[in-house]
């Protein structure tokens, strides 16, 4: 069966985001939140994700088929874990509808201490018999 034609935006996108992207799961604290124990994000990762949100534009249409996204991740050090997903995560409502629509991926992780950044770049993946 084929899938159907992608909808939203359909031109390739990319773009340099700078910073130092954090790990989601290295980066959790714990808080009491009204008696409960919460994990949330720590804040490097808000901070990051902030930092993001103003470099990042709104795509009028945003992605919302099925997409591939390749991501260089330039960390300032190499104790970092390669981690993407603060940065598919801050995609979501900006670039991209929702990060479900990612159904295939390359990241790759880098050094550089003195820039360090994300590359991204996004395409439409072709339906299958089109």
């Amino acid at each position: 069966m084929a899938k159907e034609k992608p909808t939203g935006r359909l031109l390739p996108w990319s773009k340099v985001i700078l910073g130092n992207p954090q790990s989601k799961a290295n980066s959790r604290r714990i808080v009491v939140i009204e008696g409960k124990r919460r994990s949330i994000k720590s804040s490097a990762a808000v901070a990051y994700a902030n930092d993001f949100a103003k470099q990042c534009p709104t795509l009028d249409p945003p992605f919302s088929g099925d997409i591939h996204i390749d991501i260089d991740i330039y960390y300032q050090s190499r104790r970092s874990d390669l981690d993407e997903s603060i940065i598919m995560d801050a995609l979501q409502g900006r670039v991209i509808t929702n990060d479900r629509i990612i159904r295939s991926k390359f990241v790759r992780g880098f050094v550089d201490k003195d820039n360090p950044r994300a590359i991204i770049k996004i395409t439409i993946l072709e339906p299958e018999n089109a």
